[in-house]
């Protein structure tokens, strides 16, 4: 009876303990099905939609090839270089180049351009010196291009990056070493492998540690798409419910697309590399279609470990990572023995650095920035993958940080207490795009950035508008006026005087207007500005580009104002342009991630100033190359190149500055210090020679002398100015407005002045018809 009453008391408790533990499976059930169910709404929002914030990416100008250009073979040879394109006996497939003596054929990856999108085309180019002698192509080609360099791009907070890619974009064998190192069962499991997670289990159990994971491709998406990198049992579970819900209502070739743009693949800074497609181009500078066997099995082999098997890093343990990925290939039949042992014996063929970081040109891409967030806002920037294209030319940029560097490095003193700074802009002079940008002595540096910044006295590089204004007034001024560099007093503002003194400490008496500015004598350009007018000189300043709010004060001749680099350039680009003012642009235009063009950013131009006073202006700012402060700069450059400048010197040498144009280019170099103490260098010592050095490599084109309309020559004395004759001593040929020239001068030689030349003509050919009779 005990018994039974024991048996019966056991058989309650189990009944209560099982209907407690029914209960507490159905709200487990329940709960999981609404786990499930939020999931799969969380698993479908995100996979459906938008799937990441694309930064917008940052182009260089595209290199145009033709006939004439001045091009040398090593440049074109460094931007193909820069560009990823690999040398071979024979260029047969886009990215690939043949160098044959002064011909290089060039195989060209197609592009797509704000125009339209340009094929791939075989180009065979031959150099003549620094020139392109002669370019052939397909159909009769006049002018080819290759595709721009990408220089950066705009990130969005989590700084992630990523160029995305479709499924059959992928280059041979990606798929397949992908599927056979990290997941076998791809394309026959639900999203959880049970027979992965068995052989995974079973090789750590072996090892004596966790050698192998379980997680699927599936899985390994889940986790970097959706979840947080936390390692615990329901994380775990979460990932696994979410593996089998994508796989539910995706295909598995989505799902491996979506792997193939978000895996992590590498650090670059700040800046996370997400992707095959942009690991492609970190890691090789080529687009992903490109690679190799032994690249795909390297960027593949760095899933495990994107920092563990860096290949910059590590090189020996991503080579041995590489050669197993093509080993497990091998070991499947997807390549054959010798395919294997061929990719084996290969080098990494990594490129020296990341081709494409935005560390590359800080300076640039701050005024690329500030330009963009004038029209878009910084959300649209960070996450909507805009393609935004740059007149940019690496070329010129290697050329201006190079002559900043090695300028800098040959002044710097080993007394000095703060380091000498520099800063440079280079414009297309006719077009006003800016085409490099150094914002300080370190062009890596991403902080203050002096070429946009830095504000400064300019010194004497504000007399070319002193001679502008003056120029503008013919009845009264030309450049063979005699102007006056004796000293000089005037009230500089209220409750001071003021005597400006010339660099040498010594007056001059009575010279032409062009010496004045050639020799940049201070006395001269004072008398000459406060007879013009202050407040004209300062209008011919805004006229020239520069919006300021100066006082009108004599001092502001002398440069007491204070501009920045890229202000300076803006100024003298319209010297450059014949008078008209061009607005200083860096892009040039914009598209969706697409590929739909979105704005154009388009030339403009207002004419600020007639061109023949521009014309006489310039042919003064050619005399300060020639004769007067800036002379030393064809000991860099080829003196058949003609050129016009002027250079700026502030008060107790704080700051050295250089603005000079050829017919092609502009160019700004300003040299200082952070702190403001004097650098012992004036305008020509050293602003001067970062110029001249980057002249001397840049291959200007040298501006033309022949007087344009409204523009007369005439022969007159060096000293006097007056009309005079090419047959006496001291007389200089001369342009002057038409109208406003002097009369000739009666001749000093008969048998030299016009007439004489006229009447021993006449007698050469009288004797020529005596012996033809």
């Amino acid at each position: 009876m005990a018994k039974k009453r024991a048996r019966t008391k056991k058989q309650g408790l189990w009944q209560g303990w099982s209907g407690l533990l029914l209960k507490l499976g159905l709200v487990g059930l329940v709960l999981l099905a609404g786990l499930t169910i939020y999931l799969d709404a969380v698993v479908q929002e995100k996979f459906t939609g938008k799937r990441w914030a694309v930064p917008a990416k940052v182009f260089a100008r595209p290199l145009e090839l033709f006939a004439g250009q001045n091009l040398s073979r090593e440049d074109f040879l460094t931007e193909l270089g820069a560009l990823g394109y690999r040398s071979t006996d024979a260029a047969r497939q886009p990215g690939q180049i043949s160098v044959n003596g002064s011909r290089i054929d060039v195989y060209t990856r197609g592009f797509q351009f704000f125009e339209g999108t340009e094929p791939a085309q075989l180009l065979k180019v031959r150099f003549q010196g620094d020139q392109v002698a002669s370019l052939d192509g397909k159909g009769g080609l006049v002018m080819g291009r290759l595709e721009p360099l990408l220089i950066g791009g705009i990130y969005p907070s989590h700084n992630e990056d990523r160029i995305l890619i479709r499924l059959e974009q992928t280059p041979p064998f990606l798929v397949e070493a992908l599927v056979a190192v990290e997941d076998r069962d791809f394309f026959q499991h639900f999203g959880v492998s049970p027979r992965g997670i068995g052989r995974a289990v079973f090789a750590n159990i072996r090892a004596g540690g966790v050698v192998q994971g379980g997680s699927t491709l599936t899985q390994q998406l889940v986790k970097n798409f959706y979840l947080s990198s936390d390692r615990n049992l329901i994380r775990k579970g979460t990932e696994a419910i979410m593996a089998v819900l994508l796989e539910a209502h995706y295909s598995k070739e989505d799902i491996l697309e979506a792997y193939l743009n978000e895996v992590f693949l590498g650090q670059d800074g700040r800046r996370a590399v997400h992707g095959f497609g942009l690991a492609s181009q970190y890691y090789f500078a080529q687009p992903l279609h490109e690679l190799n066997l032994h690249q795909v099995a390297l960027l593949v082999g760095m899933v495990k470990g994107p920092s563990y098997y860096n290949p910059r890093r590590h090189p020996e343990r991503a080579k041995a990572r590489r050669n197993l990925v093509i080993g497990a290939l091998s070991e499947q039949g997807m390549v054959s023995d010798e395919q294997a042992s061929e990719a084996m014996a290969m080098p990494l063929d990594v490129s020296v650095r990341g081709s494409m970081a935005d560390t590359s040109y800080p300076a640039f891409m701050d005024l690329v920035k500030r330009q963009l967030r004038e029209d878009y806002r910084d959300e649209d920037l960070t996450s909507e993958g805009l393609r935004i294209f740059t007149s940019f030319d690496p070329l010129l940029q290697k050329k201006a940080e190079q002559a900043v560097q090695s300028t800098l490095k040959r002044l710097t003193r080993a007394d000095a207490k703060s380091p000498l700074e520099s800063a440079m802009v280079v414009t297309s002079a006719q077009g006003g795009e800016i085409l490099a940008l150094v914002g300080g002595s370190d062009p890596r540096f991403q902080g203050f950035n002096r070429a946009l910044d830095a504000s400064r006295p300019i010194g004497s590089l504000v007399k070319p508008a002193i001679y502008l204004t003056a120029l503008e007034q013919p009845e009264k001024y030309a450049l063979t006026t005699l102007i006056d560099d004796s000293p000089i007093t005037l009230q500089a503002e209220p409750g001071k005087s003021w005597t400006p003194q010339n660099y040498g400490r010594e007056s001059h008496g009575w010279v032409p207007l062009h010496y004045a500015l050639s020799q940049s004598y201070n006395q001269a350009a004072v008398r000459l500005g406060v007879d013009v007018g202050v407040p004209k000189v300062l209008d011919t300043i805004k006229r020239m580009g520069v919006n300021h709010d100066w006082p009108a004060f004599p001092s502001m001749l002398l440069g007491s104002g204070s501009m920045t680099p890229i202000q300076v350039t803006d100024m003298y680009q319209t010297l450059a342009t014949g008078g008209f003012n061009t607005p200083l642009r860096a892009i040039r235009n914009v598209l969706t991630t697409e590929g739909d063009p979105l704005r154009r950013y388009p030339f403009e131009v207002q004419q600020r100033f007639d061109a023949a006073s521009i014309f006489l202006l310039q042919q003064a700012m050619s005399r300060v190359m020639t004769e007067g402060t800036a002379r030393s700069a064809y000991n860099r450059v080829d003196p058949r190149i003609r050129l016009a400048g002027k250079t700026g010197t502030t008060n107790d040498l704080r700051d050295s500055w250089f603005a000079g144009f050829s017919d092609d280019l502009l160019a700004v170099s300003w040299i200082g210090r952070d702190d403001n103490t004097g650098t012992g260098l004036t305008g020509a010592s050293g602003a001067l020679q970062v110029w001249s050095e980057f002249m001397s490599q840049a291959h200007p084109r040298g501006l033309s002398s022949a007087p344009i309309e409204g523009v007369v020559m005439a022969w007159v004395d060096s000293e006097s100015g007056m009309g005079s004759d090419p047959s006496c001593d001291g007389s200089i040929h001369m342009p002057f407005r038409a109208g406003y020239q002097p009369l000739p001068g009666p001749g000093c030689n008969p048998m030299l002045s016009e007439e004489g030349l006229k009447e021993g003509a006449r007698g050469v050919m009288d004797t020529i018809r005596g012996w033809l009779q």
